[in-house]
């Protein structure tokens, strides 16, 4: 299937962002901890949780987390540490996913895990029992989620655990935003020292909760508004706090440097309320930024500054290249079609420096099974006139109804089969 978006001439709209998939996939773990029947509110209806849902509420013998690279780490790490006997699996892409890091960390700690095919990669077999833990160090260079799986099992630990991140860490928000949700739940978990998180034998309280929505989601609305013309352009978007543990609710100082403005109606920290995004001048020549703490913001602004006619040098993507696709490539490939040459280095790094080539006549985006790609392009249309998107249906991994809020907000979507 494939969509061509045509964009609104004006925006002006009101739009409810899907729940924090970050958060709602911590929670349901930390609530099978807890062994609570107390359901979080607000809880995301993305691919990505309701997998873990479908884990919990069925217990199949074997699970399949399909391309949720979140539920393949926390659900390794869950099972492991739970009595039971299980084989977790997913995709094909998802096979050639990297899980070694947490494997190895989780056998040291006394896990049961065995590879049902590739060394290094899923499915598993995972024979759960109670851990006894201790002390392990790990590379803080890997995914967070590897970090964030092995801190949410910590309190069962006999001996608890006291875990070293060794090197640079990566994604440091994502690692305080899963102590954070620990703390919520009843649980003392700390940076001992600037590198190193002690966890002691304790157990998860059961209480209700709310999930934030997504701010993650949000960037596509600031990648819209930045890449409007109209001065004054608006989008509110109910449901967000200031002060959020979410690391990617940074996307606010990113694009206020493109001239989005945002303005929380309650600025108590840690309220839900509604953040109004307006459109103004932007008097920006060229943007460098580390994207080592929100990788997931990079594809918008990979796509939105070469258009806007911004130069950029962008690093800390190296978590790009194990994503459900590797993005720095997917990114390069797709914004050539565009007309835009960007350049890699090192594997972490990717920039523009104003080089353009000969786009397609008619470019058509393909999303690579990635939702971030589907999503991060689509605004483009905006500049451009009109966009064509291959596969749209990949944005159900984190925003189901992102089509339907285009619509809302006045973009036109022809289907084509």
């Amino acid at each position: 299937m494939q969509y061509v978006i045509i964009p609104p001439k004006n925006i002006n709209a009101h739009i409810m962002l899907p729940a924090s998939k970050s958060i709602s996939n911590r929670a349901l773990i930390i609530q099978a901890l807890s062994r609570s029947s107390i359901k979080p509110d607000n809880l995301s209806d993305c691919d990505d949780t309701q997998v873990i849902v479908k884990a919990f509420k069925e217990k199949p013998e074997v699970i399949d987390v399909k391309a949720a690279g979140t539920a393949m780490r926390f659900m390794t790490a869950y099972l492991s540490a739970t009595e039971g006997e299980h084989t977790i699996t997913g995709t094909e892409r998802m096979k050639h996913r990297p899980i070694g890091v947490l494997v190895d960390a989780l056998r040291y700690l006394g896990a049961d895990i065995e590879y049902k095919g590739e060394e290094g990669y899923p499915p598993l077999h995972i024979n759960g029992h109670k851990l006894e833990g201790g002390s392990i160090e790990i590379p803080g260079d890997v995914s967070s989620q590897y970090i964030s799986a092995l801190l949410m099992i910590a309190p069962t630990f006999t001996a608890g655990l006291e875990l070293k991140l060794t090197g640079e860490i990566v994604s440091r928000p994502y690692i305080d935003l899963t102590l954070h949700l620990m703390h919520q739940f009843g649980i003392v978990a700390e940076w001992s020292d600037f590198d190193t998180i002690s966890v002691k034998p304790q157990t998860y309280k059961s209480r209700h909760y709310t999930i934030e929505n997504d701010w993650s989601a949000s960037s596509y609305w600031y990648e819209i508004l930045a890449l409007q013309e109209e001065i004054g352009a608006s989008v509110t978007l109910p449901g967000l706090m200031n002060g959020s543990r979410q690391g990617d609710s940074s996307v606010k100082y990113i694009f206020s440097l493109l001239g989005v403005k945002t303005n929380f109606a309650n600025k108590e920290e840690g309220a839900l309320t509604d953040v109004t995004l307006t459109r103004h001048n932007c008097m920006l020549n060229r943007l460098d930024y580390d994207f080592i703490n929100q990788p997931d913001l990079a594809q918008a602004l990979i796509a939105a500054c070469p258009v806007l006619g911004i130069p950029f040098h962008f690093t800390g993507l190296g978590s790009l290249k194990i994503k459900e696709t590797d993005r720095i490539v997917a990114m390069k490939t797709e914004m050539a079609k565009l007309g835009f040459v960007l350049h890699e280095t090192n594997g972490s790094e990717l920039s523009w420096d104003g080089e353009r080539c000969e786009p397609a006549e008619q470019p058509t985006i393909d999303t690579y099974e990635d939702h971030r790609m589907a999503m991060s392009f689509a605004p483009l249309a905006i500049k451009l006139g009109k966009i064509r998107i291959n596969n749209p249906e990949v944005v159900s991994k984190s925003y189901p109804h992102y089509w339907e809020d285009l619509r809302k907000a006045g973009f036109q979507i022809e289907e084509i089969r």
